[in-house]
Parts: structure tokens; C-alpha cells; sequence
């Protein structure tokens, strides 16, 4: 009973014992940018390697990966939780907590997709608690960027897979429902039917 009871003691006091509070992120790994500040938005960075050459070391031996920005935007924002996090901070909810609970990322996962982010400057930090210290999350002018690619992502979605009930609406300033397009700046026309012509290093020809 003495090291049974013990071990239940235990666990029975950390059961009733109050949750702390985990507003901010855990201590930021090194060469992270100070609170408040963000590096320019750049390719994946040495924490990315690793996972770069796993991917590299699964191609096919013949194969030549295309140079494209597409890519590299992807190796930044390619799966889902940083892009739902980039979604919550669009609605407001900047607090790691309600992150986490919007997005239902884990919280390790969550910090790193916070932190990949902000090195990436694309979020950055703003400290809202002294003691301890908690921060706050904004996206950067890079990162409100995205925006765009979240609102066509939502037409997507709202016209192939909920066309009958899309689960969330928005109004635009000029008074009717949001429905984004992607134009060409110079002639006004829709991007994807006049694009022609690619030129530059991600050019294939076979």
C-alpha cells in the first residue's frame, strides 16, 4: 500500500490541482526574432532541413523537382494548421489558447507551426503580460497577403463540398457577399484564362 497509496496520492492531488494557465508558448528556441519584431519572409530555414531531406531522400532517383514558388510558398504554409492558424488570426483570435482550440491543434504541434511562422515573418509577436510573460499573435504584411489565398480557398470549398449550407458567410464594403476572384491587374480579366507564356528557371520543357 505504502508506494501503491503514495502513487495515487499523488495523482488523485495533480487531478484537483488548478490547470495553469498557458497563454504563451514555450520558451522560444534559439535564433527566433525578439517580440515585436519578424525576419523577412525567406525559404525554409535550417529547423526545416531535416524534413526537406527526408522528402528529397523519398523521390524518385530520376526525378527534377521543379523550381517554383508554389513550392517554396508550400514548404512555408503547406498543411493545414498554418494555415488555419493564419484563419484565426483573420477572425481576431490572436492567444495561443484560442488558437489551439479553434484550429484543434496540439499544443507541440501548435507551437511549432507559431514559431516556423514567425521566423518566417509572417506572424509576429506582441507581449501582452508582463509577468509571466505572455504574447499575443499578428500577422505581418506578408502574412495578411495570405488572406487571398484563404478567401479563394473558401469559394473553393463553399461551391465543391458545402454548396448547400457553406458554414461561414462574409459581407464585402460594398454590400454584398464576398465572392473573390483572382484578376489579372493590368486588363481586369480573370488571371486563370489569359495566363500564357511562362518564362524563367522553373520552366520545363519535358
Amino acid at each position: 500500500m505504502g508506494r501503491t497509496g503514495t502513487a495515487a496520492g499523488a495523482a488523485s492531488a495533480d487531478a484537483h490541482r488548478p490547470a495553469p494557465d498557458r497563454g504563451a508558448t514555450p520558451a522560444e528556441p534559439g535564433g527566433t526574432p525578439p517580440p515585436g519584431r519578424s525576419r523577412p519572409v525567406k525559404a525554409a530555414g535550417p529547423a526545416e532541413q531535416p524534413e526537406r531531406r527526408i522528402r528529397l531522400r523519398r523521390m524518385p532517383k530520376d526525378a527534377q523537382p521543379r523550381e517554383c514558388s508554389v513550392a517554396d510558398t508550400l514548404e512555408l504554409v503547406g498543411e493545414r494548421w498554418s494555415l488555419l492558424v493564419i484563419r484565426e488570426l483573420v477572425y481576431g483570435v490572436r492567444r495561443f489558447d484560442g488558437i489551439a482550440r479553434n484550429t484543434g491543434a496540439s499544443r507541440d504541434i501548435l507551437t511549432s507551426r507559431l514559431r516556423k511562422l514567425e521566423a518566417n515573418g509572417i506572424i509576429r509577436r506582441e507581449r501582452y503580460s508582463d509577468r509571466p510573460a505572455r504574447y499575443e499573435y499578428h500577422l505581418t504584411p506578408a502574412g495578411v497577403e495570405l488572406c487571398d489565398v484563404l478567401l479563394v480557398l473558401m469559394k473553393w470549398g463553399d461551391r465543391h463540398l458545402n454548396a448547400d449550407d457553406p458554414p461561414v458567410r462574409w459581407q464585402h464594403s460594398c454590400g454584398n457577399p464576398v465572392s473573390p476572384m483572382v484578376i489579372c491587374r493590368h486588363c481586369g480579366n480573370e488571371a486563370r484564362h489569359g495566363a500564357h507564356s511562362p518564362t524563367g528557371r522553373g520552366v520545363l520543357t519535358s
